[in-house]
Formats: structure tokens, C-alpha cells, sequence
């Protein structure tokens, strides 16, 4: 019960974050914004949080080569649901790097 108590607690700051990167990603710097998204994909690794780890590293990549806009808002709400997933595994992270490419190509 103590590990689920405090996964809950990081899942909540996790994102918290992301909406703050969600608000504040039409008027910073993509550099601003991948710092940002670098401490949510590091706090994501260190608690196993896998799945979160692939969609911040994927958005990470993608705000790299100059994505903005309404992209960037979809993978934050993937990312956000990324960090709710209760799967750990290699098939988790592949289905949240196949929603990620889906949102790309749209």
C-alpha cells in the first residue's frame, strides 16, 4: 500500500508538470520546453514509469526538429496518459511510441 501511495504522489507531480508545459508551450522556447520535459522523463525513469519515459524521449525528439503547436499539445496528452499506465513493459512502451507516431502523421 506505501509503494502505491507514493507512485500516486509522483504520478500527480508528473503531471502537474506536464500542464504546465501544456501552458506553456506556445509562448517558451523549445529549449525551455524540452528542459522542462526532460525533468518529467527523468523523474519518469528513476520510478519506472517506462511507457513515460518513451512519449517525453519521443517529444523530446520532435521538439529537437522544430515541432510546435497542436502536435506538441497531443503528445503532452499522451504523455499524460502514459505516466497512468500500470504497465511497465517493452509491449507498453511500443503502444505508446505507435500513438505517438499515429499523432505524427496526423
Amino acid at each position: 500500500m506505501q509503494r502505491q501511495i507514493g507512485i500516486d504522489h509522483i504520478r500527480a507531480d508528473l503531471a502537474a508538470r506536464i500542464a504546465a508545459i501544456d501552458r506553456m508551450a506556445e509562448r517558451e522556447s523549445a529549449g525551455a520546453l524540452a528542459g522542462a520535459l526532460d525533468d518529467v522523463r527523468r523523474i519518469a525513469q528513476s520510478h519506472g514509469l517506462l511507457p513515460a519515459v518513451t512519449v517525453a524521449q519521443m517529444l523530446g525528439s520532435a521538439l529537437a526538429e522544430g515541432e510546435r503547436g497542436a502536435l506538441i499539445h497531443g503528445w503532452l496528452s499522451i504523455l499524460h496518459d502514459a505516466i497512468g499506465c500500470d504497465r511497465f513493459d517493452l509491449p507498453a512502451c511500443d503502444a505508446y511510441a505507435a500513438a505517438c507516431s499515429v499523432r505524427l502523421a496526423h
